[in-house]
């Protein structure tokens, strides 16, 4: 089947939106850190949002260009991947890759500026692991790494870093903080191997998910939506935030559908739960950041 589309769909295709708000999600919690602890930086907060953003679609090009290339695509389920299709070239992604590293380092030169050698580190790590996630000798994706690395990443560099630059300072709030964000996007990409363990298997991809099984993945998604829900409760009775824990009853309604559905859904069945533990991350991300702010 021919797949018909303009330029600006197919490139909207190869970035996937719909995953961005994992990375919009540690900003927006960051800087409701840095705000708490009254060092709230405009100018940088924007900068952090638009390199975790460009550190994101890096990453999901990366994904599409290698995962074409190692065949670990041929038979999976999810949404259409651009490279799979035929609709770019290996010439044109690599350009586009080239692009996002080369914007992602531009503007992590001010991030450097206000955070020192610590950020150089981790940003430097961030662009490494964006592109070995799926590529180089080790991918860490087809490893049983990829869970690590989102936690590590989307979690606590993520919300720590977006508030380390902002006040110059790494309290054990921004350390807190970043945990439920982290457990939440781990969980994002633990419904996303659930859904592609048979398909993994058989390209060879060694997912944490092809490792632990179907249940040991479904456990492992309930637990890290458990403890994402558990930290705001800490941080209200222990942590002087009296209003972290306002994130647990206006987004519970749609964590606990989410828990439910990825024991009953399997192959496509599971898109839907990918979908709404993104869209949950987000609005966890905002109402938890909110309860920072108060």
């Amino acid at each position: 089947m021919t797949i018909t589309l303009s330029p600006l769909e197919i490139w909207l295709h190869a970035i996937r939106p719909k995953t961005l708000f994992a990375s919009i999600s540690p900003i927006i919690v960051g800087s409701a850190v840095a705000y708490h602890e009254d060092g709230f930086h405009l100018v940088t907060a924007l900068i952090a949002l638009l390199v975790a953003l460009l550190l994101q679609i890096l990453s999901n090009l990366a994904n599409d260009y290698f995962d074409h290339k190692r065949g670990a695509d041929a038979d999976r389920v999810g949404p259409l991947r651009v490279m799979q299709a035929g609709l770019v070239t290996d010439r044109q992604m690599q350009a586009a890759i080239g692009v996002n590293i080369a914007l992602a380092i531009a503007g992590g030169f001010y991030l450097v500026y206000r955070g020192g050698w610590p950020i150089f580190v981790l940003g430097l790590l961030a662009v490494i692991c964006a592109v070995a996630y799926t590529g180089g000798p080790f991918p860490l994706g087809y490893h049983g790494l990829g869970e690590l690395f989102v936690f590590a990443f989307f979690g606590l560099v993520g919300v720590a870093g977006s508030a380390y630059v902002q006040t110059r300072d790494l309290t054990w709030l921004a350390i807190f903080a970043a945990v439920p964000i982290g457990c939440l996007a781990t969980a994002i990409i633990v419904a996303n191997n659930l859904r592609d363990i048979e398909s993994d298997r058989a390209a060879g991809k060694h997912t944490l998910a092809t490792r632990l099984g179907r249940l040991g993945t479904i456990r492992e998604y309930q637990s890290l939506i458990a403890v994402a829900y558990l930290i705001p409760l800490l941080l209200a009775l222990f942590g002087d935030v009296p209003w972290a824990w306002l994130a647990i009853p206006v987004t519970l309604p749609l964590a606990l559908p989410l828990v439910t559905a990825v024991q009953t859904s399997a192959g496509k069945g599971l898109i839907p739960v990918l979908v709404g533990t993104s869209r949950l991350t987000f609005y966890f991300a905002a109402v938890f950041a909110m309860g920072l702010i108060l």
